[in-house]
């Protein structure tokens, strides 16, 4: 892949996410307690937030135009960007499809948008399509993510992310597997 163009845009970004930040980054794993043990000692910070999504914390999820009942629980650190390791709990999802194509590893890229919805409409708009998508997890019912195939450009897959105003509190960091 060349240099990004002026701007500073990764070359290949659909329109509706140029020139935004890239505010996460995505990371499979296959135990979330021995990924965060691994990413702790890289990063050297362990103050990570772990939350649990899926039918009972996400009101409205979707899985390739269908309702989704995936289940996945995440582990969020930092900012500028922000690591998220996912381990996969239940699917179908494209989670458990990437593990099947290319196993655990760099999965998606994250961008922070306004509004998910404006940004599912954007993309698809713009012949991009989605994925996965939830909404309402926030404690106001506010908040979404939405996965978009942007495999062919830039190698990943991408997320818009809406933050809540208000998160739920984390949960404990799961003991250690194995």
């Amino acid at each position: 892949m060349h240099g990004a163009p002026a701007g500073g845009s990764p070359p290949g970004l659909p329109l509706p996410l140029r020139g935004l930040p890239v505010a996460q980054i995505g990371i499979l794993v296959p135990d979330l307690a021995t990924g965060i043990r691994a990413w702790s000692a890289l990063l050297g910070r362990d103050d990570w937030l772990i939350y649990t999504y899926g039918p009972e914390s996400v009101p409205r999820l979707t899985y390739r135009g269908r309702p989704g009942t995936f289940r996945a629980r995440v582990a969020l650190v930092g900012a500028a960007p922000q690591v998220e390791l996912v381990e996969s709990l239940a699917g179908p999802s494209i989670y458990c499809e990437w593990i099947d194509e290319h196993g655990h590893g760099l999965h998606h890229l994250g961008f922070r948008v306004p509004s998910v919805e404006d940004t599912v409409r954007a993309m698809t708009a713009a012949g991009v399509a989605l994925l996965q998508s939830g909404q309402g997890y926030g404690l106001d019912g506010d908040g979404g993510f939405a996965y978009f195939d942007i495999r062919p450009s830039i190698g990943c897959i991408a997320e818009a992310i809406e933050v809540p105003r208000r998160r739920r509190p984390p949960e404990p960091i799961p003991a250690r597997s194995g």
